[in-house]
């Protein structure tokens, strides 16, 4: 596997030798002093260019980066989200070693230069147009408190989404139920446990993306009851899940209410968990 730096020396020995490439940018977990290190690590780079045209018109251009398994080119593919609106072109590429490059060529204007976040550094700049970054850090991405409707709305819609997951297990509906589960309800209940991170850690720390460091942050006993939510296909594993995500998101929440002075629902606990009694043991 190539080092980091035999990384970054190719990196920027690409942008050097091209005249079209005036500047490179750095972001993600590379330029985060509080991620994890470690050689899974991907380069997502920003190339500032002029004319991305003329790199697109023929993509062999990359293979200086290395024998490939396998690339995306988002813009080439179906947009379920629009085009995008700042004219990059993205290359994501996994090679044999393992490295792996998102290299973004991003028109040069100065919209584009200031859309970067906290998290940015610059790594190149031919002609002084990089501006100044804040110094790296993740607060951009810290936990944010909930106001009250935040609250409210997350512990309201953790409830209401369980009934779908009942109809979808009583129907044999095996996806719809694991995805109403692992989608809907799972994120109300991740919204939750950041909170309570969030109120431990006062607000100054990123559980980041998907909630990949909750372990880092959770007490083990919560941490090993949050794995439990999760389940295979069978259907009493799944109940088994669904009530332990309760007893979980009922623990958590009812400590963010009181930090924050908030009133915890629990009506609507005991409603659904009523509900659920009642779909589990075919009492409708």
């Amino acid at each position: 596997m190539r080092t980091e730096q035999e990384m970054y020396d190719l990196i920027l020995g690409v942008a050097k030798a091209d005249k079209r490439v005036r500047a490179v940018l750095q972001n993600g977990s590379r330029s985060n002093p509080n991620a994890p290190k470690d050689i899974y690590q991907d380069f997502d780079i920003a190339y500032m260019v002029i004319d991305v045209d003329s790199f697109t018109k023929d993509h062999s251009w990359i293979d200086i980066f290395g024998k490939r398994l396998i690339l995306q080119m988002p813009e080439t593919m179906r947009q379920l989200d629009g085009p995008n609106e700042d004219g990059h072109f993205g290359y994501l590429m996994l090679f044999e070693d393992g490295n792996r490059i998102d290299l973004s060529l991003v028109p040069i204007n100065d919209d584009n230069l200031k859309q970067y976040d906290c998290l940015t550094l610059c790594l190149l700049d031919k002609d002084g147009i990089v501006p100044q970054y804040e110094n790296t850090s993740d607060n951009d991405f810290w936990v944010k408190p909930p106001d009250e409707l935040f609250y409210y709305s997350c512990c309201n819609n953790f409830f209401w989404c369980l009934q779908n997951t009942a109809k979808g297990i009583a129907r044999d509906e095996l996806s719809y139920a694991m995805e109403m589960f692992n989608h809907y309800v799972r994120n109300e209940l991740n919204n939750m446990v950041s909170y309570y991170i969030g109120i431990n850690t006062d607000f100054s720390v990123s559980t980041g993306k998907m909630g990949k460091y909750f372990k880092k942050y959770l007490p083990a006993e919560l941490y090993d009851q949050y794995a439990k939510t999760y389940s295979n296909s069978d259907y009493n594993n799944l109940w088994a899940a669904k009530f332990t995500a309760c007893e979980l998101f009922r623990t958590l929440a009812i400590k963010v209410a009181d930090h924050f002075g908030y009133t915890y629902n629990r009506q609507d606990d005991e409603g659904m968990i009523k509900y659920l009694n009642m779909v589990k043991n075919n009492e409708l």
